[in-house]
Formats: C-alpha cells, structure tokens, sequence
C-alpha cells in the first residue's frame, strides 16, 4: 500500500473485508438499516444522484488537447495536490475501509482498483459492482487506480479552484481519483468507467455505457445502448440468452467484455412481475440499497415510495441475477441496439441504420423525458446524451464515434434504432409501445429475419423502416397511428429541428457522410 494514501493518524483501517463483515461493520456502526430480506439500506442524503458538473480533470501539458474540456471542468495539478493533502489530514482520527479489486473481465485489459472510503457500505457497495479478487491475488497488490472517497470532506471553491463543495477530481496520469462532498455512492463506481473511457481508447479498445447478452457460447453477442427509462436492462435481460453484464464494457480485436462483475439497479417501483430476477436479487442477503425507503420497525421495503428520490438504487453480484455469464466476456457483436424512449411519438417502433446514420445516432444518444402538464397533456421534452455516456467522457465524442465505425465496419455488424416510447400521438395522448411488441421486433433483428424485409424510407428521418413483420402492419408507419396527422408532421419536423440543433456541435469533427445522414439533410 502506498502509505501517502493514508494518513498515519487513522484510528483504523479495515482491509479487504468481507461481504459478511462488511454487512456486520456496517450495522454496528449504525450506518444504515438491515431489512427483513438482509440487504443494507442507506441514505446518502443531498446527494441522491451524481454530481457530473463538479468532476475536474487536471489540465496541463499533457492531457491539455486530450480531454474535452466543453464537457469536463479544468483543475490544475496543484490544487488536485493541495487537496489530495487535505484530504489526508482530514483522515485523522477516523475508520477507514479499503477494498482492492479488478475492474476488467478480459485478463489482457483488467486494471487494479484500491478503493479507500470512509464507510463500510460503500466499501461493500464497490466490492458488489467490481471484480472481486481471489485472495491469494491481494498480497503484494499494487493498483493501477486509488479512489479515495471522503463524504465528510467538503471541498472550498476558492481554495482549490472548484465548483462546489461537492468535487470529483481526476488525475488520469497519476492514477488517482479524489471524491468529496456527497454521499451517493454511484461516484464512485463512474469514476472507474471515467478512468477506462480515458485510457482504453489510446489502445484502441472501445469503452461503452451499454448492456449485453448472447447465446450460450458467446458467439452471437449483441450490444444495448440507452438512457435511462429507455428498457436497456428489461431488454438485455432475456431468459433465453446469456447477460454478459447490464452497464459498462469494452470491445477489443477479440470481442467484448464486462468491467464490472454487479449490477446498480434502479429500484423505484420494482416489482416481482416486471423484474422478476432485479427484484429477487435486491433482496438477497448483503446487496446494498440507496435511499430506498425502510419501514423502521418491520424493516419491509417501499419500492413505490420515491419520498427520498426517484434515483433509489441498489448495488448486487452479477451472481444474485440467474442467466448469467460467468465469464463477462463474449465475441463481435453480430447485432447492436440503440434505445430510444421517444414521447414525441414520432420514431418508429424499429429502424435499420447504416453505419453512417449509426454514428449519427449514437453521437446524438437521444431520448426523451416528460415533463410538466399543462391542461392535462403532457409535453415531451427532449434529451441528447453524446454516445449515451456524456457526463463520463474525457475525451472528445469523434474518438468514441469513430471507434464505433472501425469496429461495425471491420466485423460487419447489424445496427437497429428500437423506440421503446409512445405512438398514437405524444406522451399524454398517445400510449406506450407494447413491450411484448418490442420483444418480437428485438427477437426478429437479432434472429436475422428482419434482414430480407421490404424497407421503406422514413419520411422525416431517413433511415429503413419495415413495413411489414410477418404481415403486420401495426405501429411500424407511426403516422398511420395517429388521428391527428397534421399534428403528427408539426411533432417530426420540431424533432428534426431539435436533432440538427444538438448535431451543429460535432459536424466540424465528423466526415460529411456522416452529417448527411442525419434528419438534418431532409
């Protein structure tokens, strides 16, 4: 261990404890409840979700024109030492917890991650998510990425050159990641994806904000971008094929694989009927449950009551899902799925992309949310998130799109646009698409019985549409599904306007053809 991490004044520090005494530490020290089922609820306070405007990143001559300073916050190496020093002082006198791990499945790429917090369930919440390592593996371990994490350090703006009290501070040379000022856990865990989003690229290996499954064997992957609300894990998470694992991977020369060995699922109105196998597995001893709310005598779970935020969330083993792959890694993926939730209802339920419009696409990384009512509908708002993972990208969006074309292009790979939102009319007027609709278009594009359909070209955005499954006609010209068609061409040309918008920022750095792809050149 590096003992400048640590302060010689600690009163104690806890190593590489198990889940089991994690769990035990944890309630002694009155840190969170255990509930009936075993698992650890918590509450992170004000922070109920990730601070994404307060990551900082080290400029200086080295990383000055690598990252992509119009979506990360300046730090200079200086106060990122001042308040590495801080923080250390700020140590004395208190218990720490230290978790060595993996963050990798493939063993070529995996790095080693030394997690130093201040809590015992946050130290059990890392140990979840990442790779956890044998323990004849953790003599001598020295890691490739020391997180510190110190929820009770609150960083002061003018001293240091930050935003808020709340900081994330990045030093992807060093190695180090210095997290202070909120509770919320999912920091933490978006650090390590942030650290591989920098260096995996200068391999060549492509980093992805994804799910992914396959078949028994791993020959037949496929890949599921998406924002939240947009079905990425209800979809991946199909009995029939093999999770490979439901958040971040990597796609080298050989395929791809997991950085995480958990999963960190939303939890707000989880229920057994929708999710059977997230909701048996929350509530397995040891999985750790954030701001989900407990009965205090009972201790019974409220997954309905969003009192603290809609953001609860809980942390668990891959090993507490069923189906799962057990190595994380799989081969090319064969099929590649972007989700869209669109309450503009004006995206068709699916459409084929070409790598050009793909790129397009997964630069824009659109959904859409709903927001206020106003005389009983509700107005769609939409949302652009580059490459789906925006507030986890150092560097510029074109090193993640072309990363993106080399790999589809090199091992031929099948792109689909499945809107898993509204048709009849927008959200408030329409309905939602049919999930067992979206399961049979999913299951067709992945089948490759989609691949010698008739096509039709979609009026307002370009890309292939079927127009017809099997003689099915049903939603696949959203148009037809609404009553009010001229209502209908106003939602897809405001769309389309917001699309070109969003696009104007990268078409100096992308190839024309890429540009042209777009709804923008209708």
């Amino acid at each position: 261990m590096n003992s400048s991490d640590i302060n010689s004044k600690v009163n104690r520090v806890y190593t590489n404890n198990s889940a089991a005494e994690l769990i035990q530490i944890a309630s002694m020290r009155a840190e969170g409840l255990l509930t009936v089922d075993g698992s650890f609820s918590v509450e992170t306070g004000q922070h109920t979700g990730r601070s994404p405007k307060d990551k900082h990143i080290i400029c200086d001559a080295n990383t000055e024109n690598e990252i992509w300073w119009d979506n990360n916050a300046k730090i200079t190496r200086e106060n990122f030492e001042l308040l590495d020093s801080d923080m250390n002082e700020h140590m004395a006198g208190k218990e720490l917890f230290i978790q060595d791990l993996y963050a990798g499945a493939d063993l070529k790429e995996r790095i080693k991650v030394r997690v130093i917090t201040e809590f015992a369930w946050q130290a059990l919440f890392i140990q979840h998510l990442l790779i956890l390592p044998p323990r004849k593996e953790l003599d001598n371990f020295t890691p490739d990425l020391t997180i510190i994490d110190l929820p009770s350090f609150n960083t002061d703006p003018k001293k240091y050159g930050v935003r808020t009290e709340t900081t994330i501070a990045c030093d992807f040379l060093g190695g180090k990641i210095l997290i202070a000022g909120t509770y919320y856990a999912g920091e933490i865990k978006k650090s390590v994806f942030t650290y591989l989003n920098y260096t995996l690229p200068a391999k060549g290996i492509f980093p992805m904000h994804c799910s992914a499954n396959s078949n028994n064997d791993g020959s037949d992957a496929a890949l599921f971008f998406g924002l939240s609300g947009t079905g990425k894990t209800t979809l991946s998470a199909d009995p029939k094929r093999v999770l490979v694992g439901d958040d971040e991977h990597g796609w080298t020369d050989e395929g791809i694989f997991n950085f995480e060995d958990g999963s960190y699922a939303k939890a707000i109105n989880l229920s057994k009927q929708a999710e059977p196998q997230i909701y048996n597995a929350v509530r397995q001893f040891s999985s750790v449950l954030e701001n989900v709310v407990v009965d205090e005598e009972s201790r019974e779970l409220n997954f309905n009551d969003g009192s603290l935020t809609e953001n609860t969330r809980a942390a668990f083993p891959m090993s507490f899902v069923g189906n799962v792959s057990k190595s994380g890694v799989a081969g090319h993926p064969k099929t590649v799925i972007l989700l869209t939730c669109d309450a503009f209802g004006v995206i068709p339920p699916i459409a084929r992309l070409t790598p050009d419009e793909a790129v397009y696409h997964f630069l824009s990384g659109y959904t859409a949310k709903v927001a206020g009512t106003e005389k009983g509908v509700i107005d769609p708002v939409a949302t652009f998130s580059t490459c789906f993972a925006a507030p986890f990208l150092p560097r510029h969006p074109k090193v993640y799109g072309d990363l993106l074309k080399q790999k589809m292009e090199k091992y031929k790979v099948k792109f689909w646009l499945i809107n898993t939102g509204w048709s009849g009319g927008p959200a408030g007027i329409g309905s939602r698409m049919p999930i067992a609709l979206t399961r049979s278009l999913l299951k067709a594009a992945l089948s490759g019985n989609l691949d010698k359909t008739e096509m039709r070209k979609d009026q307002y955005f370009g890309f292939d549409v079927p127009v017809s499954i099997n003689g099915d006609t049903s939603y696949l010209n959203p148009r037809e599904t609404w009553i009010d068609k001229d209502s209908f061409d106003s939602y897809s040309k405001e769309l389309v306007g917001m699309f070109n918008k969003n696009f104007k920022k990268f078409e100096d750095a992308v190839d024309e053809s890429v540009v042209s792809s777009g709804p923008s050149s209708l």
